[in-house]
């Protein structure tokens, strides 16, 4: 794939990597997504750059930010009558405060992994004696697609289709991230998927308001050096602005259609991450016209106050205060067979990415 190879090019990490090692000072840079926390610790970027640049992961992926609280709501929908819970495979296997999904399938809840909202939506034609109930965990990546298959939904008059919205929008949590302080960034990493959705402007506030360069990134070796270097030169020249090196795939308006699906069956709402609690506006709810068909609404689960679990650093990997290994359970008593967090059981986690890439799997 000659695309694909250009992007690999051993060359090219390497001339690239000798640019960035040339500089003088060091950096700090936090990723906001999943897939580049796997590409850059799948690629060896850590190390390549040790010294010179850090790599932090933050709140990029979106099963490992979801609270708690919102676990325990949807496993209770999930053990209520007549109820076929339809999510992604990530979600399966993450921990509630007392139990997960798995779990409660093992106990004869019905829980089914598809792959794409429009299987729970089939599902939903086929079983109309059943209330099949849509997991909707993700960014505006996905949320559209949500939206759209609600919509579809709505317009065959499915009665029985529903969704839990788990949906959060990137950017407040990354000013939160800011606002907090723990952490010293000179420059974000911009989620590429999110990115071809939402564009460049809701970065603008971080770039202006905090002076903190963003660049939205690609996920191949090639792509996310130059992303290091375009952070490097805006932090070097004074000049923090928003900046897009994942060109093929990324406009600077987004994707003006699917936005506008999004914005019609969803509304900004104050929303739980886990590490950070509530972030005001950062979450993405069903608009009132869409209450019949919100599972929240309509099944009215309730669920005692969630804890985390004890001992558990996940909270702070998000925040990038602490690194996956530094957890006191990381890679003994927390490892993807046996997961403690989310971090540890989502194929975007930081710690299933230090686990797989650091020497831990076997």
């Amino acid at each position: 794939m000659k695309l694909v190879d250009e992007f690999r090019s051993p060359q090219a990490v390497r001339a690239l990597s000798e640019r960035i090692l040339a500089k003088d000072g060091t950096w700090r840079f936090m990723e906001v997504c999943g897939t580049h926390t796997m590409a850059i610790a799948r690629f060896g970027l850590k190390e390549l750059l040790a010294g010179k640049v850090r790599f932090l992961s933050g709140p990029g992926c979106p099963v490992c930010v979801t609270s708690a609280h919102d676990l325990d709501l949807l496993i209770a929908v999930a053990g209520m009558p007549g109820v076929v819970l339809t999510t992604f495979g990530d979600m399966l296997r993450v921990p509630g405060s007392r139990t997960s999904l798995e779990q409660a399938r093992a106990k004869g809840a019905e829980v089914k992994i598809i792959y794409s909202p429009l299987e729970a939506l089939e599902l939903a034609r086929e079983h109309r004696d059943k209330q099949v109930v849509m997991a909707g965990v993700g960014f505006e990546t996905t949320a559209p697609v949500v939206a759209g298959t609600l919509q579809m939904a709505v317009a065959e008059g499915l009665d029985n289709f529903y969704v839990f919205s788990a949906h959060k929008v990137i950017p407040p949590a990354m000013e939160a991230l800011l606002r907090l302080g723990e952490v010293r960034v000179n420059g974000f990493i911009c989620p590429g998927h999110v990115s071809a959705i939402i564009g460049t402007h809701p970065y603008e506030p971080i770039a202006g308001g905090f002076g903190v360069p963003c660049v939205i990134s690609g996920f191949e070796p090639v792509d996310v050096l130059q992303t290091v270097l375009m952070l490097i030169e805006m932090s070097e020249a004074g000049r923090p602005e928003v900046r897009v090196q994942y060109r093929r795939g990324v406009r600077e308006d987004g994707n003006p259609k699917a936005r506008a699906v999004m914005d019609a069956v969803f509304e900004l709402a104050d929303a739980e991450w886990r590490g950070f609690g509530a972030i005001p506006a950062s979450g993405l709810v069903l608009r009132p016209e869409y209450a019949a068909h919100d599972a929240l609404k309509v099944f009215d689960p309730r669920v005692e106050s969630a804890e985390e679990p004890a001992g558990c650093s996940c909270g702070d990997v998000l925040r990038g205060i602490t690194e996956p290994e530094d957890c006191p359970l990381f890679g003994s008593y927390c490892t993807p067979e046996n997961p403690v967090g989310p971090c540890m059981v989502s194929s975007e986690g930081s710690c299933a990415a230090a686990y797989r890439y650091g020497g831990r799997e076997q």
